[in-house]
């Protein structure tokens, strides 16, 4: 080991300077220590905050998944009843098809409206007997999720039967069928409400059954508006993913009430 030593000063002289220096040395060393232990203290939050933020994250993934899945219904024009009937109906041919041969029951009832381009909207029983409200509602939705929307009619007629007078006969294209039998006829009004309810969902349907379910809701009806406008229009009022609301609106031009 070398030691510098100044000639001009006596050996206690230099003694003394390297004392002093080591004191600076050793308070630099200490303060050096002490930052060290801070920054190891603050990068142990940090990694704290991260795995908090990721598991966060995670949670709010899986939340969002699980906010996402979708009853079986939910793939076809449907709602609830204001005595609580789940409705179901037709968003093309093939849906039609699909609802007739796999989801109508003994007991359900069937809507149908003698114009083309009408779904069949099923009313679902589950062993009680169907109210005339109930009717009165999937006959209006019925309506309004026809043609006789697109067409800007203020009303059209709509028929209700038992599923046993629905028949696939041969030749028919996918989604039509024979209707044998004794007919109930309404003529209910072309409107639909769009909602959200107390979960935050968006729901869609007859005014008299959403107003029971919704917190808050739109009144549509035909109108000279374009679909994506209306959705937005109704984001705008009440919430929900322009997505979700489209799916509750029936094909043409929509007014707002």
């Amino acid at each position: 080991m070398k030691v510098k030593i100044n000639i001009s000063k006596t050996i206690e002289q230099n003694a003394a300077s390297y004392y002093e220096k080591v004191k600076k040395l050793k308070r630099k060393l200490e303060g050096a220590t002490k930052a060290l232990g801070r920054s190891k203290i603050k990068l142990d939050k940090l990694k704290k905050k991260e795995i908090q933020i990721k598991g966060k994250s995670k949670k709010e993934k899986k939340l969002t998944k699980i906010s996402v899945e979708r009853k079986w219904y939910e793939k076809f024009h449907w709602f609830y009843s204001s005595n609580d009937f789940l409705v179901i109906g037709g968003k093309d041919a093939t849906s039609n098809e699909i609802i007739v041969k796999k989801h109508t029951d003994k007991g359900d009832l069937v809507c149908h409206t003698d114009m083309s381009g009408s779904p069949f909207v099923v009313i679902k029983a589950d062993g009680k007997k169907i109210d005339d409200k109930t009717k009165k509602q999937a006959a209006q939705v019925c309506a309004s999720y026809s043609r006789a929307w697109k067409l800007g009619l203020g009303q059209t007629e709509v028929y209700m039967i038992k599923p046993d007078q629905v028949k696939k006969e041969f030749g028919l294209p996918r989604g039509s069928f024979m209707v044998h039998g004794k007919r109930e006829y309404f003529k209910p009004k072309l409107e639909i409400a769009v909602g959200i309810d107390k979960d935050g969902k968006v729901i869609g349907g007859p005014l008299s059954a959403i107003k029971k379910h919704a917190e808050k809701f739109i009144i549509v009806v035909p109108g000279k508006l374009k679909k994506s406008d209306t959705a937005k229009k109704i984001k705008q009022k009440i919430g929900g993913t322009l997505d979700e609301i489209s799916r509750f609106l029936p094909s043409g031009g929509c007014g707002i009430k």
